[in-house]
């Protein structure tokens, strides 16, 4: 297994997620992902910034750490044919380092451009249509293409890295699992999901990566860990097919109000309990998952899980799942 370190952009602001990065790859995560969103989950979170503008200060400003989108959509808010630009230009600045992260999205980050929010079965057929595109364009040469859903007038990419920018395909569903298998490099989800991994893999997707994402709450009190927690990230519970539909922070504060801390608890390890962290880590081994981030909760608490992780942590999982 491969771990992997978390840029929350809902959370921190944009000149702390370079810094966080620098910190993480000193610490010897094995790579990086980052969110891609318009806006925070819940106003407490308080920022949002560009992740393609924070994408080109960390290629620039750490050395070997892969990136990876976690994740964009492709579909409403952006074009195709410019994530494909966004994307393979991070690829050069980063010298191959670049994995894109694409996945259906949430109307809390689409809704802002002002277009109707389509149901879930045409957002996937919107999410392959798309993936279709940019594999054409991370090709080279001049791309034109009329779809069901987008249109491509003479495109060409100009920058290209020298391998084809890998795309990860993010599943919360056995239909979505399908698609991953069928369209991506990598499945992508956000929460422990076997059965989404046995659609994948039986669909196609045997011996490509399966990538997740554990939020954790570090600290030397685990109480106190969990009332962090709980008043950061009792939103994530709400389960996908709400997350994708709500429209905006206050609808997210509304409808996590009935979350308790017990909840919580059961989703995120809380504290500093390593031999903690290794039985949830290995649910995600079990499932089979070759690759886990950790979504440290809270972004002036980064530096202290990154030490933590650095001395305890890491060395205990590679001993453990190597």
């Amino acid at each position: 297994m491969e771990f992997g370190y978390t840029l929350l952009c809902e959370q921190t602001p944009p000149k702390q997620l370079v810094e966080d990065l620098v910190g993480a790859e000193a610490a010897g995560f094995d790579y990086s992902v980052i969110s891609d969103h318009y806006f925070p989950w819940i106003e407490e979170l308080g920022h949002s910034a560009y992740v393609w503008s924070v994408l080109g200060a960390l290629a620039q400003a750490t050395e070997r750490i892969p990136l990876m989108t976690y994740v964009t959509c492709p579909i409403v808010r952006y074009h195709p044919a410019v994530v494909a630009q966004k994307a393979a230009t991070v690829g050069v600045l980063s010298d191959g380092r670049f994995t894109l992260g694409l996945g259906a999205g949430e109307k809390l980050n689409e809704h802002v451009v002002g277009r109707d929010w389509p149901p879930v079965d045409v957002r996937h057929e919107m999410l392959a249509e798309a993936v279709e595109i940019i594999r054409r364009l991370f090709g080279g040469g001049y791309v034109n293409h009329r779809g069901r859903h987008f249109t491509v007038e003479s495109a060409r990419l100009y920058d290209l890295p020298e391998q084809p920018v890998p795309i990860g395909v993010a599943a919360s569903g056995p239909r979505s699992g399908g698609l991953a298998a069928e369209r991506g490099d990598m499945l992508v989800t956000d929460r422990l999901m076997p059965e989404v991994v046995k659609v994948f893999r039986d669909g196609g997707g045997a011996g490509k990566p399966v990538h997740g994402q554990l939020p954790v709450s570090f600290g030397s009190d685990p109480d106190e860990a969990l009332r962090h927690a709980h008043r950061l990230w009792k939103w994530g519970l709400s389960g996908w097919k709400v997350m994708s539909e709500l429209p905006g922070p206050v609808n997210f504060e509304a409808a996590s109000q009935n979350v308790r801390a017990e909840d919580v608890a059961a989703a995120v390890p809380c504290g500093d309990d390593v031999e903690e962290y290794v039985r949830r880590v290995a649910q995600w081994a079990d499932a089979g998952y070759t690759h886990l981030a950790f979504c440290q909760i809270g972004a002036e608490r980064q530096k202290d899980f990154r030490d933590w992780a650095r001395a305890e942590l890491l060395p205990t999982l590679r001993a453990r799942f190597s």
